[in-house]
């Protein structure tokens, strides 16, 4: 990994980079660190610092699914209706937990990244301090008509995963935070990892910034209170690691359902596919990259594990954009 230290540098430089970039790769382990976790008094970050991932998330959720099909209670074919008690009033009846895994479930989405620009915009109807479930987002789409047909392609959904939280919230009898604790974070050992409140985030946690003209201000007005099924969970590069290991090794799930999770489902593009909660890139019909990614105002995330090499890339930011970059750099 030497000389990887010094393109990194040129590379944060150019993009304003603020965040970490930690690579483990046959033993070895590579940090790199830039900008600060608390800008006003000059934190910097570690391999622990605490970093809200976004969207990164949902492989998470995806794991929680998988692990309520290994305890029999659901399967990936099951219809959402068989799951849930909630009504839907305008959603199809064979909408599948499989179809809202990859994104192809067809259901009004709370937060369209294709019609929608601003985040922020969605608390001026539903105030953010109001938001610390996945039941608090349902005013945003529980009454809206669906966007297409189940099945009939693939649509990036946030409210998608809010309902799969709330499915494993009916079938395990429990809030979803306690059931990925017991379930993924504490089997992978994943000790910085949580879903915690903005009003009581522990210690070495980043502060999230968002760029205003020359200035940067907290995020904290931008997001949720707390988040949840579909992204907002805080975890530090190292835990991210922990987590690759941990699923590729079968801590999380019995094989054939790691498999499963990891099977390219959906086609997106000529190279890119999704798997449940996770991206898959391709190269020559072999799968060489199996990433998650997420992007709020103020946090932007990039974990990958590529099966061949067993290398772990972990680059979380408290800024709004630079991860794809680090990993671009980090990957020539």
């Amino acid at each position: 990994m030497s000389g990887l230290k010094n393109k990194l540098v040129k590379v944060a430089e150019e993009i304003d980079f603020s965040g970490v970039a930690y690579v483990e790769e046959d033993q070895e382990s590579f940090f790199f660190q830039n900008g600060y976790a608390n800008k006003q008094d000059k934190l910097a970050f570690d391999k622990h610092t605490r970093f809200g991932i976004a969207s990164g998330a949902k492989i998470f959720t995806a794991v929680a699914i998988a692990k309520l099909v290994e305890q029999g209670r659901l399967d990936f074919q099951s219809k959402l209706t068989d799951c849930l008690s909630i009504a839907f009033p305008f959603f199809h009846q064979d909408v599948t937990i499989h179809d809202l895994l990859t994104h192809t479930s067809g259901i009004p989405d709370y937060f369209d990244e294709e019609e929608m620009d601003d985040f922020e915009e969605l608390w001026q109807t539903l105030p953010m301090y109001r938001v610390r479930s996945g039941a608090d987002f349902l005013p945003l789409f529980q009454d809206k008509k669906m966007m297409f047909p189940p099945g009939e392609r693939f649509h990036y959904n946030n409210a998608a995963f809010i309902v799969l939280g709330l499915v494993v919230e009916e079938l395990a009898g429990e809030p979803f935070a306690a059931f990925v604790q017991k379930h993924i974070f504490d089997p992978a050992e994943m000790t910085e990892a949580g879903y915690f409140a903005f009003d009581k985030l522990p210690g070495n946690t980043a502060i999230g910034y968002i760029k205003d003209e020359d200035e940067y201000r907290s995020n904290i007005y931008a997001l949720p209170v707390r988040g949840g099924a579909d992204g907002g969970v805080y975890v530090s590069a190292s835990d991210m690691t922990r987590f690759w290991d941990a699923l590729t090794q079968h801590k999380l799930l019995n094989a054939e359902l790691t498999e499963e999770l990891l099977k390219p489902h959906v086609k997106v593009d000529e190279e890119t596919s999704y798997g449940y909660g996770i991206w898959i890139k391709k190269d020559a019909g072999k799968i060489k990259k199996y990433y998650v990614v997420g992007f709020d105002p103020g946090v932007s995330f990039h974990a990958a594990y590529y099966p061949e090499s067993k290398r772990k890339v972990v680059v979380p930011s408290n800024h709004g954009a630079g991860p794809y970059y680090m990993v671009q750099a980090i990957e020539e």
